[in-house]
């Protein structure tokens, strides 16, 4: 079900320190705030790499690798707030038609499952809405998989901490609500990717994780400016223009000297575009409404942290919902003999409903209340077509391995070109990386695709390297039922 609210807003607003907790790849970085008159204090603050994790090694050992390292910094809060790594999330966005407030919610969960390419019973969702221009409404949804939720919940169950709530680091860094985010393209340089997040109309309009624009040279970070720029400008024209045209600014999150890097890049191969580019290094004294240390540097941690203590939603809530004791006790006991038991029960009930007649009066009671609500009724029914009318129950059609099966066709058997990774974005834009040992099979695989009747705009592959194996990018549009125009 998708969690539109944050139930959690009202308790954690009576929390005065909190753990803020920032994961990316192996490494966490930890800040314990305290929230004072009006003010926030840095308890303490820690950054480290895990050698266990989470998603594959048993939790408890995480939880105590993690548990040793919270005694070695001296932290002793237990309630925290967690940032997920932006490369756990699935993303679909949809556009919201006219419908009663009561049904949006219902319509959103119908566009996940048919968005969201997998089972969707295995994926908890969140949205975050936002208005255009033009007065449109639009919405962005996340899918973070079930599995990975609830092992992170054992492991920090298992490191004796609280998790009051789990979102995406970057939304904490560049909040979508916040006045001065409107029209912001944010990019936050994490340890081995760096996170995308457009924001418009008081909501997310875009998040990606950019893969390969980090790279080591030994212990050294590279980072691929090309790439970003590239991705920042795709990402940019699929926007639609209303939401595009509202975008100014680009503000990058992260190390100073990659951070610098990125900046001037972006400042060259962006300038035609008119964007001004900001490097987000130092909160402002009152950037959460509370007033913070001077030349506080900008973290994850930090900003989720201080935003609950301020009492701000997330935009993306994703700490699944916890079951009561008693339902659990039901479902674990409702068998045997107490079942038996509910049974009796429920029949004398209805023997003692029956011996005081008034099955007959409810009946007459009932068709009195149809009588005054048959209109309302139908009003309903018309707007149930409606939604109807605005999204299928099924898509059968399997695009998206339609296009993964083209693609594979045009590779060669003998793993001389290899694919490291494919993206396909709204079922229609496909960006294709990997390595090549022979040029010329390489342009093979584009000539076999230039002939294919679904494919157009192909552009010819770009790449890296001076001898092999090459790295090369490739991408296309897929037109089904079309003809190329390559």
């Amino acid at each position: 079900m998708i969690d539109l609210l944050n139930i959690k807003t009202l308790k954690t607003r009576r929390l005065n320190s909190l753990l803020g907790l920032a994961l990316d790849g192996n490494k966490l970085e930890g800040v314990v705030l305290r929230r004072a008159d009006g003010s926030l204090e840095i308890q303490q603050s820690f950054s480290i790499s895990l050698s266990l994790d989470p998603l594959t090694a048993a939790p408890e050992l995480v939880g105590r690798e993690i548990r040793n390292h919270l005694d070695t910094a001296g932290v002793k809060e237990r309630n925290c707030v967690v940032g997920l790594p932006l490369k756990w999330a699935l993303t679909t966005n949809v556009d919201i038609p006219d419908l009663p407030e009561n049904d949006v919610a219902s319509f959103l969960q119908l566009e996940a499952e048919r968005g969201f390419h997998c089972d969707v019973a295995t994926l908890h969702f969140a949205a975050s809405r936002s208005n255009s221009t033009t007065g449109k409404q639009r919405a962005f949804l996340v899918g973070i998989p079930k599995n990975h939720l609830t092992l992170l919940e054992q492991v920090f169950r298992a490191a004796k901490l609280k998790p009051l709530s789990f979102s995406l680091a970057i939304t904490a860094l560049l909040a979508p609500k916040a006045e001065s985010s409107n029209g912001v393209l944010g990019l936050a340089i994490g340890e081995t990717h760096v996170g995308l997040e457009v924001t418009s109309g008081g909501g997310v309009a875009a998040l990606r994780a950019l893969e390969g624009a980090l790279e080591m040279d030994g212990s050294r970070r590279v980072l691929q400016s090309e790439l970003v720029g590239r991705e920042a400008r795709i990402t940019l024209g699929q926007l639609p223009a209303e939401v595009r045209e509202t975008v100014r600014r680009i503000r990058i999150f992260g190390p100073r000297d990659l951070s610098q890097q990125l900046a001037d890049d972006l400042e060259l191969r962006l300038e035609p575009m008119g964007l001004k580019v900001e490097l987000a290094g130092r909160y402002s004294p009152q950037e959460f409404g509370l007033h913070l240390p001077p030349e506080t540097a900008v973290s994850a941690a930090l900003s989720l942290a201080a935003s609950q203590l301020a009492g701000h939603k997330p935009p993306f809530e994703l700490l699944p919902p916890r079951v009561s004791t008693w339902q659990v006790m039901v479902n674990r006991y409702a068998s045997g003999k107490l079942r038996l038991a509910g049974a009796a029960a429920a029949a004398l009930l209805l023997i003692v409903v029956g011996a005081f007649g008034f099955q007959q009066w409810q009946l007459t009671r009932l068709r009195s209340q149809w009588v005054g609500m048959s209109s309302k009724v139908k009003e309903l029914e018309g707007v149930t077509q409606q939604i109807h009318q605005y999204r299928p129950w099924f898509d059968d059609s399997l695009r998206a391995l339609t296009i993964l099966k083209e693609l594979t066709t045009a590779f060669p058997d003998d793993g001389v070109v290899s694919a490291k990774s494919v993206e396909i974005r709204d079922l229609n834009a496909v960006t294709c990386t990997g390595i090549t040992r022979d040029s010329e099979a390489m342009f093979k695989i584009w000539e076999n695709l230039r002939r294919s009747g679904n494919v157009r705009d192909l552009h010819r592959p770009t790449t890296r390297g001076t001898k092999p194996p090459l790295q090369f990018t490739f991408d296309f549009h897929w037109n089904e039922g079309g003809r190329s125009e390559n």
